[in-house]
């Protein structure tokens, strides 16, 4: 009966759906930036711990990636266009990490053991995709974020995924930094910084 236990477990695990989580308000995650003249609040919520880690069906940490999940929120009576918006994370050691887009992930998934900084080749072979299960390519899709604005009093949210292989704290001392975000005149909002710090270690940082 235990072993009929377990079979049923993972047949249900492997079945199982991404679902994002549900975002709150930016202000609400430790680690966050509020702009108070412009309305526009930006929070971040890593998922490095192996608990949070099990909404995906992918370890995303095991083949080098991190995923962050980013929550904006517009506070103002005016949308805010993320069409240009721009993120990068900047390590302790000064290290500037752009987000992977969904054929890096794809080619890592591919090829799990490939040490992952190296130039890869473009375009993306045709086979790559083939050899990633279906659910996995669902996923990455609909867990990526891609909100192209943020309506008047309302938030928008998703992941982003950096790849960290090689390093070993890589949120330890670390900043996020998201640009490009604009109002309805087209004007840039002030960039965004987000420290890492007050995620790895929120006691410290009321």
């Amino acid at each position: 009966m235990p072993c009929a236990l377990l079979v049923l477990a993972i047949a249900a695990w492997a079945g199982k759906d991404f679902v994002m989580p549900v975002a709150q308000p930016a202000k609400n995650y430790p680690a966050h930036d509020a702009h108070i003249d412009e309305l526009v609040t930006v929070g971040l919520d890593p998922y490095d711990q192996p608990g949070k880690g099990d909404i995906f069906s992918v370890k995303y940490t095991e083949v080098g990636y991190l995923p962050i999940f980013v929550v904006i929120t517009n506070d103002g009576d005016e949308t805010i266009s993320l069409a240009g918006m721009k993120a990068q994370l900047v390590t302790a050691d000064r290290t500037k990490l752009s987000p992977a887009d969904e054929d890096d992930l794809y080619r890592r998934l591919s090829h799990p053991s490939q040490g992952s900084r190296a130039p890869l080749p473009l375009p993306l072979p045709p086979k790559i995709k083939g050899s990633v299960g279906q659910r996995a390519l669902d996923e990455i899709q609909n867990a990526h974020f891609a909100a192209r604005a943020v309506e008047p009093h309302s938030t928008q949210s998703g992941f982003l995924f950096f790849e960290v292989s090689g390093i070993s704290h890589p949120l330890d001392g670390a900043q996020f930094y998201l640009t490009g975000l604009r109002n309805a005149k087209g004007s840039d909002l002030m960039y965004f910084e987000v420290p890492l710090d007050k995620y790895v270690h929120p006691s410290a940082n009321p």
